[in-house]
């Protein structure tokens, strides 16, 4: 008997990354790694170096499917309404896929605008999801990545205590405590799920091949990004 196969909503992120990590070491059957690609701003998904997927997947060794997603959250009159058609965007596109679905894993950690959403469409779908971040403590996620061999890299940022300093820099126990300081200070979520910063995950034991990226930095006093100029498999 076949079992059934998962889908992997990725982003190259660390949150998406750490799911989709613990769902191999669950021994779930990920058959597909999905990543939606915004054409803007997004309610429901990460938006910065998503095309850096498709390296992740040949490193991981399992395909990928590419979704592009025609929403810009910017000029959004609704956040609900727009959340609503953005995850419609992902519920096509699982329907399209010819398997056997058992269910989708995700990244979030508290955010109930994403969860709600995303559960309520495996609930129209009949299928599971798993998602082991979910109400877990962000500092205690954040040592389990670092611990599990995560090289985890700040790609953008956009929240005050943030500065230029910290993109391109890697996230290890240094950069959480410093992180913890700002959330006590400023509010700046620990894993940045309120899209404080984002992050890419150029390493990690699930990857045959890390990845190597060349990047210069833009900076415009408040918020900043990494330019990546070229990606590559190391």
């Amino acid at each position: 008997m076949n079992q059934q196969a998962w889908v992997s909503l990725f982003s190259g992120g660390k949150d998406s990354s750490w799911a989709l990590y613990q769902a191999l070491e669950e021994g779930l059957n990920v058959e597909r790694l999905l990543t939606v690609h915004p054409a803007g701003d997004s309610y429901m998904y990460h938006v910065p170096a998503t095309t850096l997927t498709t390296l992740v997947s040949e490193s991981i060794g399992i395909p990928l499917v590419n979704v592009e997603g025609e929403f810009d959250a910017e000029s959004a009159e609704d956040a609900g309404e727009q959340g609503d058609k953005e995850t419609e965007t992902l519920e096509t596109a699982l329907r399209d896929l010819d398997l056997d679905l058992a269910g989708v894993t995700a990244g979030a950690v508290e955010s109930e605008f994403q969860t709600s959403r995303i559960q309520a469409l495996c609930d129209r779908l009949d299928i599971n999801l798993f998602a082991p971040l979910w109400q877990e403590d962000p500092r205690e996620l954040g040592r389990a990545m670092i611990d599990a061999g995560f090289e985890i890299k700040i790609i953008q940022v956009a929240a005050y205590g943030l500065d230029e300093t910290w993109l391109g820099r890697t996230l290890d126990e240094k950069a959480l405590d410093e992180l913890e300081a700002l959330n006590e200070e400023y509010g700046v979520h620990v894993l940045g799920e309120g899209g404080e910063f984002e992050t890419f995950v150029t390493d990690a034991p699930h990857m045959e091949r890390p990845i190597e990226l060349e990047y210069d930095t833009e900076w415009d006093g408040n918020r900043g990004r990494l330019r990546i100029s070229d990606a590559y498999l190391g």
